[in-house]
């Protein structure tokens, strides 16, 4: 057996999925591996945020407020990201974010992904290519939920 402390790694999937293994390594340094217990918020709306989370196991619960209860907006499970816009566009949290499982996070800053780009060009380039698709994702869900908000209001005016 060995003395060696196992070191958390960034798994290939999400994100990250396009990375070469070395690459993960060496990006697993330019953020924090945390833990997060049940019930433990890692973001809470309103609070100012900053950070790009990658889900390594476990599962989060995105909720907001509405009417003065909690509505459940999201499952993030392993592989999954939070916080996109943020680290690129800080501001306030729009929602909360709590985990529901013990779960394992890689968090990042802005600062640690320029960092990284820096360092390792073109790692990083497969990097914001895996960000940007999850974005535009998350942006053509929106817009067909839209849609279908809208066309659903059409319908309502001729019953």
């Amino acid at each position: 057996m060995s003395d060696k402390l196992m070191r958390p790694e960034l798994p290939a999937f999400g994100i990250v999925a396009e990375l070469e293994l070395q690459d993960r390594a060496l990006l697993g340094d330019y953020g924090e591996f945390l833990p997060a217990q049940p019930g433990q918020i890692l973001i809470k709306a309103g609070e100012a945020q900053e950070h790009l989370y990658l889900v390594i196991s476990g599962l989060l619960h995105v909720t907001i407020m509405v009417e003065g209860r909690t509505k459940l907006v999201a499952r993030i499970e392993a592989g999954e990201t939070l916080g996109e816009v943020n680290v690129f566009d800080p501001g306030k949290a729009s929602a909360t974010v709590v985990a529901q499982d013990f779960t394992q996070i890689w968090r990042a800053n802005r600062s640690d992904i320029d960092l990284f780009i820096k360092a390792y060009p073109q790692a990083g380039s497969i990097l914001l290519a895996g960000i940007i698709g999850v974005m535009c994702r998350r942006i053509r869900n929106m817009n067909d939920k839209l849609a279908d908000t809208q066309s659903m209001e059409n319908l309502s005016k001729f019953w």
